[in-house]
């Protein structure tokens, strides 16, 4: 467990991920909600009065990087712990570093838990007596939903903040600086296309490491001097960019609720769309198949009585078919939404 102000210089054999992490508040990309001027938190940290929180998220949106900018910001000590490596043993030895940096040092410490969903509710306990006397601010990662993961006496004392996915033009920024930081980018010259850089930031599909992974690759690939060409960089990202799905996460139960509302709301390009994006992040065709069924009955109903049937004859194929015969078969679903939408919206597209 090392402190942020005693980091090395970053080498060049650390990932560009790493590298790239920015080294000030203002450098910091995206969550503009939570650091925009004005804002809670980004008043909290000017103020040097920070508090014990819980960031959730999605990978790749900077909460690792923001736990350390705080506590760079606030001149404490940063000490980390990974609750899927970590356990009670890591916990007492970061307690005793906090303690002694509070009283032989007089100066802070952040603690920072990553993957703190992880912690079962014993570990999670350990925390509550360091957080309430002021050993160490408590600050938690997670992907999941605090409220379903983390116990109630921990969510009690700490603030819960939500950072977004980053939005497209946030990734192209960050693509922008790995090309043209020399110290801390790619570090050879390399030309990509404006158009290459706007597609690595749309695949990366709000994940900044996601894209600063794929474009390291297609550095390291391209010559000295040459220039990422498309056919290299469809190479790298054909079927190792899955859109952001976690099965049994809070990704999934967003999406595959987004898919019943666009058909209770007769609303076809919507419920292909969210059809898709589950298929193409992995989902079992077997879990839509069994919610369609229930759509056709709970949502369609007897506005068209053949939804039950073509939603069952739909999953009789691809139970029977398998993959990857049984996603040729065209999605039954589309005929859940009531004909006289499907027309109008297929009239439209025609005009």
């Amino acid at each position: 467990m090392a402190s942020l102000l005693d980091e090395p210089q970053a080498a060049q054999w650390q990932p560009l991920a790493d590298r790239m992490r920015p080294q000030t508040v203002e450098e910091y990309c995206g969550q503009t909600h939570l650091l925009g001027e004005g804002k809670p938190l980004r008043l909290a940290i000017e103020s040097d009065r920070i508090h014990s929180m819980v960031f959730w998220g999605p990978p790749g949106t900077g909460k690792t990087t923001l736990a350390r900018l705080i506590a760079k910001r606030v001149h404490a000590q940063f000490l980390s712990i990974s609750a899927v490596l970590g356990g009670v043993k890591e916990i007492r030895a970061a307690v005793e570093k906090a303690k002694y940096a509070r009283d032989m040092e007089s100066r802070p410490t952040v603690l920072f838990v990553d993957e703190v969903h992880r912690f079962n509710k014993s570990q999670q306990d350990a925390f509550l007596p360091y957080v309430e006397d002021g050993t160490f601010t408590f600050i938690g990662a997670t992907t999941e939903n605090p409220s379903f993961e983390l116990n109630n006496a921990l969510l009690s004392r700490a603030r819960v903040y939500v950072l977004r996915s980053l939005k497209n033009a946030d990734v192209r920024r960050i693509i922008d600086s790995a090309l043209t930081d020399e110290e801390r980018g790619i570090g050879k010259p390399v030309m990509m296309a404006e158009s290459l850089r706007d597609r690595l930031a749309e695949v990366a599909d709000g994940d900044a490491r996601r894209a600063l992974n794929f474009l390291e690759i297609a550095a390291d690939l391209a010559d000295d001097g040459d220039e990422i060409s498309e056919d290299l960089l469809n190479e790298i990202i054909s079927g190792g960019a899955p859109r952001r799905f976690d099965k049994g996460g809070e990704a999934f139960y967003d999406q595959i609720s987004a898919l019943h509302k666009s058909v209770r709301g007769s609303a076809p390009d919507a419920a292909l769309y969210w059809f898709v994006r589950m298929v193409d992040g992995g989902c079992d065709p077997l879990y839509i198949a069994r919610r369609v069924v229930r759509m056709a009955s709970e949502e369609v109903g007897i506005a068209d009585p053949r939804a039950l049937t073509l939603s069952l004859n739909a999953w009789d194929v691809q139970e029977r078919l398998g993959s990857p015969e049984g996603e040729l078969a065209r999605p039954s679903f589309i005929w859940l939404v009531p004909p006289r939408v499907m027309r109008c919206t297929w009239h439209t597209k025609q005009r």
